[in-house]
C-alpha cells in the first residue's frame, strides 16, 4: 500500500528558526541566573545558585547570556528592517485596525454573540500583541541591563537616580516575561485543544495545509486562491506550498 502524500506549507524560514531555539535557550539562562538574584532568600534560589557554581558564577553566567541576548535582539531588529526597505519581507506583525476589531468579534464568539470566530491572515492578533510585547520588553530589559552593568558610567553621564530605577524596572518585566510565556505562550501555543501537547511548526518550519487553513484561512486563501473575497490586507512572508 502506498503512503499518502500530505501537504505541507514552509511557514518559517531557517533564521526564524534559529532565533526561536535562542529566545528560548537564553531566556532560561536569564531566569534561573536572575531570579534567584532578585530574591536570593528563598530555599529555591539557593539551590539553584549553589547548583550554578556559586553567586559569582551565576552573576557572570547572567551578564553573558544577557550580552549574547542583546545581540539577537539587534540583529532581528537589523534584519526586519533591512527586509523590510528592500521589499523581501513583508509587514505582516505591523498592527492595524482589523486586529483590534478581530479580538473584539473573537470575545462576541467566545460569548455566544457571533456565529463563527474571525478569518486570519499570516498572524492574529494575539501572536501580534505578543511578538510586540517581546520587543518593547527585550528592549526594556536590554537597556535597564546595561545601565546596571555599566552603573558608574552611567551615573556620570545621568542622573544616578537611574541606576535604582532601573534595577526595579529590570526585575519586575523579567517577572511579568516569565508570567507571559507561562499563561500567554506556552498555554496559547502548545496547551489549547488544537495544539496540544506542542505545536512543532515553529521547530519543523512546516504547517501543513489542513491546520493553515483552518487558523490562517486568509493567508491560505491567498497562497492556493481559494476564495478572493477572503483575501485580507496582509501579505505572507515567504511561505510556499511543499509537499513531504
Amino acid at each position: 500500500m502506498s503512503t499518502p502524500v500530505t501537504d505541507y506549507v514552509v511557514r518559517f524560514s531557517v533564521w526564524s528558526r534559529v532565533q526561536h531555539a535562542a529566545v528560548i535557550v537564553l531566556f532560561a539562562m536569564l531566569l534561573l541566573t536572575g531570579l534567584p538574584q532578585e530574591w536570593p532568600g528563598l530555599g529555591a534560589s539557593r539551590w539553584l545558585i549553589d547548583h550554578l557554581g556559586g553567586i559569582f558564577a551565576a552573576r557572570w553566567l547572567h551578564r553573558a547570556a544577557g550580552i549574547a541576548f542583546a545581540g539577537l535582539v539587534v540583529a532581528h531588529i537589523s534584519v526586519a528592517i533591512t527586509g523590510l526597505l528592500l521589499g523581501r519581507m513583508k509587514p505582516s506583525m505591523f498592527l492595524h485596525s482589523g486586529d483590534f476589531r478581530d479580538a473584539i468579534d473573537t470575545l462576541r464568539y467566545y460569548a455566544g454573540w457571533r456565529d463563527a470566530a474571525p478569518k486570519y491572515g499570516r498572524y492574529d492578533y494575539r501572536q501580534k500583541f505578543e511578538y510586540w510585547g517581546l520587543i518593547f520588553g527585550s528592549l526594556i530589559m536590554v537597556t535597564t541591563g546595561f545601565i546596571l552593568l555599566f552603573p558608574i558610567v552611567i551615573s556620570r553621564l545621568l542622573p544616578a537616580e537611574l541606576i535604582p530605577a532601573a534595577k526595579v524596572m529590570h526585575s519586575y518585566e523579567a517577572l511579568f516575561a516569565f508570567l507571559i510565556v507561562l499563561i500567554w505562550h506556552i498555554a496559547g501555543a502548545h496547551l489549547a485543544p488544537e495544539a496540544f501537547p506542542i505545536d512543532t511548526s515553529i521547530f519543523t518550519g512546516k504547517i501543513s495545509k489542513d491546520k493553515l487553513r483552518h487558523e490562517h484561512a486568509l493567508e491560505y486563501a491567498e497562497l492556493f486562491g481559494v476564495d478572493s473575497t477572503m483575501r485580507g490586507p496582509e501579505g505572507h512572508e515567504g511561505a510556499s506550498p511543499v509537499k513531504s
